[in-house]
């Protein structure tokens, strides 16, 4: 199945590195480059990833986003879900979590 995901904000969950926000660059396979990428460590107030993605969050003082990295490739992609215009603007406003 051939799908037209790049240049799309998507949410990208993988086997080994977890949930991320970002620009797919390129896809290839299971594996993706991804740009403008934020880490989802940990949200509040979306029940599911498909949610995270149409709505955004309602408690984005409780999430964990670390800051934004400008790409990253990410191997063992197993979910890729579109963002809506919402839900993005959402996730941009979500404040850079730190240790």
């Amino acid at each position: 199945m051939k799908t037209k995901k790049e240049g799309k904000y998507c949410i990208i969950r993988s086997n080994g590195s977890g949930v991320w926000a970002a620009t797919v660059k390129e896809l290839d396979g299971d594996t993706v480059l991804l740009s403008g990428a934020r880490r989802i460590w940990y949200w509040s107030g979306a029940a599911t990833l498909s949610q995270l993605a149409k709505e955004g969050v309602k408690h984005p003082n409780q999430c964990k986003f670390p800051v934004e990295v400008d790409e990253v490739m990410v191997f063992n992609v197993i979910e890729i879900i579109d963002v809506t215009d919402a839900a993005r603007q959402n996730i941009a406003e979500v404040p850079i979590w730190t240790a």
